[in-house]
């Protein structure tokens, strides 16, 4: 609420009325050791006005920079609309819509964001969505082990992005299921088939198939996907929802598709706001609906024969007995998936369409000017969408931060999470940036290199 209506004079009313002399009275059974004396170290309260024009000295002193960092967390351009929708009443105060003949709007909402899901993946069915996209990806690893029964072991290439691995790790390993990792070509940055064989006698649950990988490098999802199948593991796609409005979607690759796809929503009409709220989304075959975390929007009609939507599944430790939940940490993010919704709306297939392919077209235009300084070049030879990892001549640190002062994000440094890489960073560039942007980047770039400032 942007202030508290109530007057001293409604408070006394309040307290009269439920026979407490002061506020304090209805905290009387804190114990008074661990009532604090006050907050000593915050300032005096701020008028509204103040208030404003202290965020805005305060955000301009963060500036505004040109950014080409990606890896999983990606700048595109959002329709004012979406969010105009999106924080109206009806959408921005909604939650869980448990009693469905109060939530039809919501309900309504959530069915059609899964039937976009679902087409988009190529999948049987979505749920209602997850808390981000590498808990979705531990969850699938979950589902998959319930399924198949007799394995407890994940295979996880090196290429899937360093912090779901990292999430995925902390999730499932206290369940006594083990991630295994699978190298990556040093030359394609792919996950070629060949790097399998020393698991081919082994009994696996699943195989986490990235599209893009990390490397933004397109893997081959095909073969990867039917050597899991051919072995009765699944085959577990994680996607950028940006890429399938141009690539195959993980429904039909392979001989016959992915069993699981899972990835985060955040291109969809979230914005980079210091560090989320995201959301994930789930999707899998009909077969495996049953072990989907979450819930699951349903239309069907009424006594009367009119339509409605209703809560079709709800695998949930709240909505069943917890030892039958499918899990206890399926947390969506409901407003965000609305803004996605109305953004996926919005730009239909064919925008979608349009966005990607200038995605990809922005990359390599970017990729061919960076190249023409001297030491700078693609460390992989694959194909890729919209990022890809380039080697520098100088120190990645150094270079990223000399053109942070010339208000350039440059792109991801990856000592830590890929040093036999050596000098080398994750750049990208989606629809926002223009040619100026990237001859930009490009020319300060050389003046770093030039000059090391």
């Amino acid at each position: 609420m942007p202030f508290i209506p109530h007057t001293d004079e409604d408070i006394q009313a309040m307290l009269a009325s439920i026979g407490a002399n002061s506020i304090d009275d209805l905290f009387d059974e804190i114990p008074p050791a661990l009532i604090s004396a006050g907050l000593k170290q915050v300032p005096p309260g701020m008028s509204e006005m103040d208030i404003t024009r202290l965020m805005l000295e305060r955000a301009e002193v963060d500036g505004r920079y040109l950014n080409f960092i990606g890896a999983g967390a990606y700048e595109h351009h959002i329709p004012a609309a979406v969010w105009q929708i999106t924080t109206r009443g009806e959408f921005y105060s909604s939650y869980t819509p448990y009693q469905a003949e109060a939530s039809q709007g919501t309900l309504q909402l959530l069915y059609e964001y899964q039937t976009m899901m679902a087409s988009l993946t190529g999948m049987d069915v979505s749920n209602a969505s997850m808390y981000d996209g590498a808990s979705a990806l531990a969850e699938a690893a979950l589902m998959a082990v319930r399924a198949h029964k007799s394995s407890r072991r994940i295979l996880v290439p090196a290429t899937v992005h360093p912090v779901y691995r990292s999430v995925v790790r902390a999730i499932v390993r206290n369940q006594g299921i083990d991630v295994i990792e699978v190298p990556y070509c040093k030359q394609s940055g792919q996950t070629p088939v060949d790097a399998l064989d020393e698991f081919a006698k082994d009994d696996f649950a699943a195989l986490v198939i990235p599209q893009p990988n990390f490397f933004g490098v397109l893997e081959d999802v095909d073969a990867l996907t039917d050597w899991a199948q051919s072995r009765n593991a699944l085959a577990i796609a994680v996607v950028n929802p940006m890429a399938l409005a141009i690539l195959v979607p993980p429904g039909e690759w392979g001989t016959k598709g992915a069993d699981v796809a899972v990835g985060e929503g955040q291109p969809l009409g979230i914005p980079l706001s210091s560090g989320g709220p995201y959301f994930g989304f789930m999707a899998c075959k009909q077969a495996l609906v049953r072990q989907m975390p979450g819930r699951i929007i349903g239309r069907t009609t009424d006594q009367d024969g009119k339509p409605g939507f209703v809560l079709t599944l709800q695998a949930r430790e709240q909505h069943i007995r917890r030892s039958k939940a499918t899990s206890n940490i399926c947390t969506n993010q409901g407003l965000m998936v609305t803004a996605a919704t109305i953004y996926m709306a919005l730009t239909g297939p064919e925008g979608l369409r349009r966005i990607a392919a200038q995605c990809h077209a922005n990359a390599l235009a970017l990729l061919q000017k960076l190249e023409t300084h001297e030491g700078v070049k693609r460390v992989f030879n694959g194909p890729v969408f919209h990022e890809a990892v380039v080697s520098l001549p100088a120190p990645t640190e150094d270079v990223l931060n000399a053109l942070k002062t010339r208000r350039l994000l440059g792109g991801l440094n990856l000592d830590d999470y890929y040093p036999e890489l050596g000098i080398a960073m994750l750049v990208c560039a989606t629809e926002t940036k223009t040619s100026a942007d990237l001859e930009n980047y490009t020319e300060h770039l050389g003046t770093v290199l030039a000059t090391g400032k």
